[in-house]
């Protein structure tokens, strides 16, 4: 049964994507805040495929954590699931994402038109620097940087070397960054066909305060979301790392 109603939702979703793919078109010519508008409107449709095909859920604590104003969020990423969650989770999130997705046809389109960060996994320096410089404009507009510490996704109970783009977010933007857990890879694992039923939990704990030193931000951001993963590996029956 959890594969036939995966074939369903996998038919369903990519098929529904192509039509706003294609009927949206017209909307990439407006200002970023409708596109991620339109995003919205994608996740949240597909979200509703998701639990009515395949009866995934989510479930959302610690949303008083979130500070007012412009902020980074620091998101385990576990599953494409994730993506889509981020989208309704945070206010006109500017995700910092590889420049590959900009080469997806018609799609990387819609993530160029929104505004996201996209940047060079092998261009060192310069594309360090170009990315603190459009996070920096984002965050002065009002939108929140999501990053994915880790750099991709990882399987649960996998762990990876925290990357150095976190840090420098940290540093040179001044601004709080707020960690967040989550379980969706015991759901939608990592290219995987099949969704199971269930409900996600998404963790979103107290902000780190701007100010540490690189070293010591690090050690706390990665020791309370490994923490949280933990706890939320435990809740289903999943060996905890």
């Amino acid at each position: 049964m959890t594969r036939l109603r995966s074939l369903a939702f996998n038919l369903l979703f990519f098929g529904w994507t192509a039509i706003l793919l294609v009927v949206g078109l017209p909307v990439l010519l407006l200002r970023h805040r409708h596109v991620l508008a339109y995003g919205r409107f994608w996740a949240r449709t597909t979200l509703a495929l998701l639990a009515g095909l395949v009866g995934l859920r989510h479930r959302v604590t610690g949303a008083d954590n979130l500070p007012t104003g412009p902020l980074i969020v620091a998101v385990k990423h576990q599953s494409s699931w994730d993506t889509l969650a981020c989208m309704l989770l945070f206010r006109e999130p500017a995700y910092v994402l590889k420049r590959e997705l900009l080469r997806i046809p018609i799609f990387g389109w819609y993530l160029l038109a929104a505004g996201m960060i996209a940047i060079d996994r092998v261009g060192g320096g310069g594309a360090l620097r170009t990315m603190l410089r459009r996070a920096a404009a984002a965050a002065a507009e009002g939108r929140t940087i999501v990053i994915y510490p880790e750099g991709t996704r990882t399987a649960p109970g996998e762990r990876r070397p925290y990357q150095s783009g976190v840090a420098a977010l940290y540093e040179r933007l001044g601004l709080p960054v707020t960690p967040v857990a989550l379980n969706s890879g015991l759901f939608w694992g990592r290219r995987s066909f099949a969704k199971r039923a269930g409900t996600i939990t998404v963790e979103i704990l107290p902000p780190i305060a701007p100010g540490l030193p690189r070293r010591e931000f690090l050690l706390r951001l990665e020791t309370e979301i490994e923490g949280a993963m933990a706890r939320l590996g435990r809740e289903v029956g999943a060996v905890a790392p």
